[in-house]
């Protein structure tokens, strides 16, 4: 999902600001673009991307504005490196995991599984980056909004996918409505983000495992 949101973002905002390509840094600057990028990407993932900006990340570094200024040049290529690089966090922490479980029902189950881990260990600060970045853009027009529109239809694809193979399979009775089942599985992983990340209690990450099993277990063909 979420390389899409930021490929989209990184895309299209190179064009509207006709930024070119940023010279390779030498490996010491990159150590420290990186290092930078991370501190931002939890900042944001609290304050939300837009209050990230060239003066506030220096605040929150240490470094000079002028020295984050070296590293990322304008206010809007900061915040699509941040996106970028929430989206390659979120890959690896949810997508990839849940991908490499068998097929079928399986693979369902442990995509949301990685989802509630990634929340429950704090990947990001302030809950799931992507959550956040979605209540942020919701309202607002222009290449955020449209991307995280793409974004969020090409997680459902996804898992519409997974639910019709295990149909497919024979795991998921037929008569079940694909696109309805990811609205409530997302539901609940969606609460559980919000409701972990206000309280820091693992007690709704266990819920929301539980709910989702329930509705899994409604929709078997068994």
């Amino acid at each position: 999902m979420l390389t899409k949101i930021a490929r989209a973002c990184y895309d299209v905002n190179m064009d509207e600001n006709n930024i070119t390509e940023q010279p390779r840094r030498r490996s010491d600057g990159e150590q420290t673009h990186q290092t930078i990028l991370d501190r931002a990407v939890k900042l944001a993932s609290i304050e939300g991307v837009n209050q990230i900006t060239l003066g506030r990340l220096a605040q929150a570094t240490g470094v000079s504005k002028s020295g984050v200024y070296a590293h990322f040049k304008s206010k809007e290529r900061l915040q699509m490196e941040i996106i970028e690089a929430a989206g390659e966090i979120y890959e690896r922490e949810v997508i990839e995991p849940g991908l490499q479980a068998p097929e079928g029902l399986p693979r369902l189950i442990k995509l949301y599984e990685s989802f509630l881990s990634y929340v429950e260990r704090e990947i990001f600060p302030g809950g799931c980056f992507f959550a956040g970045l979605i209540s942020e853009f919701d309202a607002q027009s222009g290449p955020v909004h449209e991307a995280v529109i793409a974004g969020h239809r090409e997680w459902e694809g996804l898992v519409v996918s997974l639910i019709q193979d295990a149909q497919q399979r024979g795991e998921i009775d037929s008569g079940v409505e694909p696109a309805f089942l990811v609205f409530q599985l997302d539901a609940v992983k969606d609460h559980a983000n919000f409701l972990y990340t206000l309280y820091r209690d693992p007690a709704w990450i266990e819920r929301g495992r539980q709910a989702i099993s329930r509705i899994v277990t409604q929709v078997s063909a068994t």
